[in-house]
């Protein structure tokens, strides 16, 4: 509580009497003031808890499960050869519009403090109904920030109710005044590839590293094969195998996945996700889902990719198939939806429990937390609703997403804003 807040009543006899009035009202200041400091700085996180790998971190081993080559090219065998990202930027059919043709409600979405330098909306009728998840960049697929010639952003939908598909639009963003971009519904295979389903769960997190895209679930953390985008062969709104060939959703691509890992027991879920190429090697960085106000820490865990090049993309893993967490931490802060590590500094997305309402952007490291202040009363709650958060290392930008809006500010703003 600051000395402002601090009121000490004394009775003087009579006076008291006389200053009755006076003290009521002093009172409500001191409410007001002391509700107003707990919005602010009562949240502050504080520092990373640093913990054990050795112990802390036994309930955080991913176990592997890589789908058959043979389940895969069967796959393959009936619905055509597989094509690559560029093949699906070749289709793209729809355009993102600029922050100028924003609606102003959109705009008000974003960061209050640093402000976004490039902004991009969805149309609203090609995103109703759904829920904005992760974002990815060619920036995490290649050090060169690209994919071949291309510079791509995946961002990643999850269908609200129904069956709760997941969908992962392609975006080409080589012209940044004009981005456009095409779908791709993600699916699982079944049957030993004579068929397939949707992925039906919310996606929370991507990294887009090497050839493979990685995506949390609450159902395990699915990997997906850049290089075996699937084209489907009948307009539909079925999903699979259906009369005449095969579709997915009314889509004209889509993805199997080629693996999954999931928690070894019943430790805690990937949720949060992103890259950090600040380590050697790279390294996949996570966070854990834990609801605002609950009183639970979140932790964080750092994973490392593998060094085998017929793994490329994949996680190191011991000889049982298991992804053992090289470290690991626990934040003070919760409702925790993205997460991003570089350099000493941890980033924290908290977003507020309305998505109408801007959150805070943590930075975090061994010795404090500090966030970027905004308006006269000192609020932290600068940032946007986002979730995901992702680095470009090439360009130096942070590209997240907050409802329809697609934004991207360099990460030294957000250092000199927290300062």
């Amino acid at each position: 509580m600051t000395q402002r807040g601090r009121h000490r009543r004394r009775k003087r006899g009579r006076a008291v009497r006389a200053f009755l009035a006076g003290t009521a009202l002093a009172l409500t200041a001191a409410a007001t003031m002391i509700s107003a400091s707990q919005a602010t700085v009562g949240d502050d996180p504080g520092a990373l808890k640093p913990l054990a790998v050795s112990a802390d971190t036994a309930g955080l081993r991913l176990q592997e499960d890589l789908v058959p080559r043979q389940t895969l090219d069967r796959l393959a065998d009936a619905m055509g050869r597989p094509v690559g990202v560029r093949a699906v930027l070749d289709g793209a059919d729809r355009s993102l519009r600029t922050e100028a043709d924003c609606r102003t409600a959109e705009r008000a979405s974003l960061p209050v403090r640093p402000r976004a330098t490039r902004a991009y909306c969805w149309s609203e009728v090609d995103t109703e109904g759904w829920h904005p998840g992760a974002v990815t960049t060619s920036g995490d697929a290649d050090d060169d920030g690209h994919w071949g010639a291309d510079r791509v952003i995946l961002s990643g939908w999850t269908e609200g109710g129904g069956r709760g598909l997941a969908r992962v639009a392609f975006i080409d963003a080589t012209d940044p005044a004009h981005l456009s971009y095409t779908w791709a519904l993600l699916a699982v295979p079944v049957d030993g590839g004579r068929d397939y389903r949707g992925l039906s769960s919310a996606v929370a997190g991507m990294v887009w590293y090497q050839g493979k895209l990685l995506v949390t679930t609450a159902d395990g953390l699915y990997v997906y094969d850049m290089h075996r985008v699937q084209r489907t062969t009948v307009e539909s709104s079925g999903v699979g195998r259906v009369r005449g060939g095969w579709a997915a959703g009314g889509y004209r691509f889509v993805m199997p996945a080629v693996g999954v890992y999931r928690t070894v027991g019943e430790g805690p879920r990937p949720s949060a996700l992103s890259l950090d190429r600040s380590t050697a090697p790279d390294s996949l960085v996570a966070g854990e889902r834990v609801p605002a106000e609950s009183g639970r820490h979140t932790r964080l865990w750092r994973w490392a990719f593998s060094s085998d090049p017929e793994r490329a993309g994949l996680l190191a893993t011991d000889s049982a198939g298991r992804a053992l967490a090289d470290e690991a931490y626990e934040s003070k802060a919760d409702g925790v939806r993205g997460v991003l590590s570089y350099g000493a500094h941890w980033y924290l997305d908290r977003a507020t429990d309305s998505p109408a309402d801007h959150g805070t952007l943590w930075r975090q490291d061994a010795e404090d937390a500090q966030a970027a202040e905004c308006g006269t009363d000192g609020t932290r709650h600068c940032w946007s609703g986002a979730g995901s958060l992702s680095y470009w290392e090439e360009t130096g930008e942070v590209w997240s997403q907050s409802g329809r809006t697609l934004f991207a500010l360099p990460l030294s703003s957000i250092d000199r804003a927290v300062r």
